[in-house]
């Protein structure tokens, strides 16, 4: 049983280490892969997603009781989790997997899922709040495979998030063609995946310092009872090519001969 009383939420922000966003990427010579020998961060909608997180709690903080960061990845990833602890998460939790392991999508949301189940048996997990893709493989997927898997609602891409007065329900402002929609949930215990233009806060040093302190258990996927091994093959990797400048013409008809070079048929005016 929950240990709390039913009004009160705790809300799960999974978050991934990527390469840092202003690191240019390298294909390896022989194609096998891209360079990981460069810095890696926090994915930036990630840090959104955090930074959502701590101010739903502080416009709440007596309904929120805690802030959990969860990642799936190698040893480094501790990194990160001490970044979102820094931003104001409470505590973290850590799935270590090998360097070379690379999960897809929906390995990742079982895992989420298995998580979730676990920490029910504790103090269950409220409101998960994510990124909406992960700027490596620009999936955009685990958040409704999550929200499949776990029969929750999900509202994609929003862009505000607030609880009720009563704390017994969540209302979001989502991003739409043309404009934005609002809905709202009777019960906290939905997914919300989040895209939003927030300015995440940079960790000060005395939160820096505090978060060395703060726990991050370990588990392993062995733990979850989840194969996280990927069922796609990639044979080769390949740079895009590298683009070719323009030319410029003296009049129209020189336009018109060089498309039809190109094999382009101008279209008559009249």
């Amino acid at each position: 049983m929950r240990p709390t009383p039913a009004n009160l939420v705790r809300i799960l922000v999974p978050i991934k280490r990527c390469v840092d966003y202003a690191v240019k990427i390298r294909v390896k010579p022989d194609g096998s892969g891209i360079d990981t020998n460069v810095k890696h961060s926090m994915n930036p909608f990630d840090e959104i997603a955090v930074e959502e997180a701590v101010r739903l709690r502080e416009r709440n903080k007596e309904a929120i009781t805690n802030i959990t960061a969860i990642t799936i990845g190698p040893a480094k990833a501790s990194e990160t989790l001490r970044t979102a602890l820094a931003m104001g998460a409470d505590s973290a939790i850590h799935v270590e997997i090998p360097e070379s392991l690379t999960p897809e999508p929906l390995g990742i949301a079982k895992a989420l899922r298995a998580l979730i189940e676990r920490e029910q048996q504790k103090e269950p997990i409220d409101l998960v709040i994510m990124g909406k893709q992960a700027i490596d493989d620009d999936a955009g997927q685990t958040g409704q495979m999550l929200a499949g898997l776990l029969d929750w609602a999900q509202a994609t891409y929003a862009s505000k998030v607030t609880i009720s007065d009563d704390k017994r329900s969540v209302n979001v402002v989502r991003e739409v063609d043309g404009g934005a929609e609002e809905v709202e949930w009777l019960r906290i215990d939905h997914l919300s995946h989040r895209f939003s233009s927030l300015e995440p806060r940079y960790a000060s040093l005395p939160n820096i310092m505090k978060a060395k302190k703060k726990p991050i258990e370990k588990l392993s996927s062995e733990d979850l009872k989840i194969d996280l091994t990927p069922k796609l093959e990639v044979f080769k990797y390949e740079e895009p090519p590298k683009r070719v400048g323009g030319g410029k013409v003296a009049n129209v008809d020189e336009l018109v001969a060089k498309l039809a070079e190109a094999g382009i048929k101008a279209i008559p005016t009249s």
